[in-house]
């Protein structure tokens, strides 16, 4: 071989040389960070184009993908729009996102679960197109289109569980929104939908309020907690027992004074009533003398065996309620009437209720009922868990027998259903001068035959608890307890 061929065929072989440095570079070393770039629209493609795995309620598909002709090929739709807004999320291409169910099920949806391993291989062998898996939840249309239409136009949340096991039969959050107008994949409509929600007047609909965003008081809701700190504590023997009922409270450090709803006397304004008695008129000066009794560690104990502090995913990600660190004693009053900083979201106010429904215990809530494949056969199903034993089974009966009494003959007699016994406590939480209170409901039924639905139901400066949410509460306890879950 003469000297120019050898000087070609090295330059040749340092080309291949080269080029295959080149490639293994491209392939394996910088294979993360290029899929990772936003400009590297194939990877959005494939991972926005997936044959998506649908979102079942009662054996209809709330969102699904459809097949469309554009770089995506499927595109995400929603059938009901809002009502299933804020627990399936969206699916955004346009926007490179994903929220609610659609992000916290997403490795499901689109077929990469560990748990569709097997249908991964049958796809890799038959040579068919990759599908993601579906999800089918634990929500009762009837409750969930009861909440919705019970709430309307008005700002608020409600949710409802089944005591018993946890499932979530019910999340609904107002305003909500159209996840259709997101999903679409004209970037031009889904920036002008996105500027629509998060605008200054819109209302927030983007915001989850069953369990998260800002929180609220709870108002005397939260004195189903305090009542179950007097009694577990012993500072209250029981129901029947005496407690102090004074028609205003002085608070001690403050020129401030409590008084009660429409600054009423307490029972017959002896200065002395049952816990009955004050639970059922809801005395804001019995509650606020019982927690400074009490002390701070009794009442956060307490809120913490209910779950106060603790962090939760539903799958979805549920804003720890709070309650406030080192009181005062007039901060500790008004904590045990769900003022002061006191902090819940309807989520965990839904959990209090449904832990005294079923005996002290307190159950995971959960959306998800079973994990399916692309052809809707089981992969996985979830079983119930015990987070904790919030009150003990007498207690939990004592407050059950309070709350009855609350219904049948206090300030939550709105929620009554005939033929149905309905355990609840009303709240009406006051935000600042001038600004209407937040209402609230909390209850059970059929708490005379076996509690079936647990609710909590909230509008936002709705004025009094009792009137205004206690209706919602009813309307969406009838829905569980008259049409099941499908």
């Amino acid at each position: 071989m003469n000297r120019p061929i050898r000087r070609l065929a090295t330059v040749v072989v340092v080309m291949f040389l080269a080029l295959m440095m080149g490639a293994t570079s491209v392939q394996f070393f910088q294979a993360d960070r290029l899929n990772a770039d936003p400009r590297n629209v194939r990877t959005v493609y494939r991972e926005y184009g997936r044959d998506r795995g649908p979102i079942v309620v009662a054996g209809e598909a709330v969102a699904r993908s459809e097949p469309v002709d554009d770089n995506y090929e499927y595109q995400r739709v929603y059938p009901h729009g809002e009502l299933y807004g804020h627990v399936t999320g969206y699916f955004s291409t346009a926007h490179n996102r994903l929220t609610g169910l659609e992000m916290s099920e997403n490795e499901v949806l689109n077929g990469t679960s560990s748990s569709l391993l097997l249908q991964r291989i049958q796809t890799l062998v038959t040579g068919n197109q990759p599908q993601g898996g579906a999800i089918e939840l634990t929500i009762d249309p009837n409750a969930q289109r009861a909440a919705a239409d019970a709430l309307g136009d008005r700002r608020g949340a409600v949710v409802a569980l089944d005591p018993e096991t946890g499932a979530i039969l019910s999340m609904v959050s107002t305003p909500g929104f159209d996840p259709n107008a997101l999903a679409t994949h004209v970037r031009e409509d889904a920036d002008a939908a996105y500027e629509q929600y998060t605008s200054q007047d819109a209302g927030s609909p983007l915001t989850n309020r069953a369990i998260g965003g800002d929180q609220y008081p709870p108002g005397s809701s939260f004195k189903v907690i305090t009542a179950a700190a007097a009694l577990e504590s012993g500072e209250v023997a029981g129901p029947d027992a005496m407690v102090p009922g004074p028609t205003t409270l002085d608070l001690p450090q403050t020129s401030h004074v409590i008084y009660n709803p429409e600054r009423l006397p307490c029972g017959d304004g002896s200065g002395e009533v049952t816990l009955t008695q004050a639970f059922r008129q809801s005395c804001n000066t019995t509650f606020g003398q019982l927690s400074m009794d009490m002390g701070e560690d009794t009442l956060r104990e307490q809120a913490e065996a209910f779950g106060f502090g603790e962090d939760l995913d539903v799958p979805q990600s549920v804003t720890p309620s709070r309650f406030p660190d080192d009181p005062t004693p007039p901060e500790l009053a008004m904590s045990g009437i769900g003022q002061a900083s006191v902090r819940v979201t309807p989520m965990q106010m839904a959990m209090v209720a449904a832990a005294v429904a079923n005996d002290g215990t307190q159950m995971q809530p959960y959306l998800v009922a079973r994990e399916l494949t692309a052809d809707l056969e089981e992969v996985s199903s979830t079983q119930p868990r015990t987070l904790r034993e919030s009150v003990s089974p007498e207690t939990a009966d004592a407050l059950s027998t309070m709350m009855v009494e609350v219904v049948e003959n206090g300030t939550g007699t709105a929620a009554q259903i005939p033929g149905v016994t309905v355990a609840g406590k009303t709240g009406t939480a006051q935000v600042s001068e001038g600004v209407e209170a937040h209402s609230w409901f909390i209850g059970f039924a059929d708490a005379g035959d076996g509690p079936e639905v647990a609710v909590a139901a909230l509008v936002e400066n709705g004025g009094d608890g009792g009137s205004t949410a206690g209706p919602i509460a009813r309307e969406v306890m009838q829905a569980v307890l008259s049409g099941g879950s499908g």
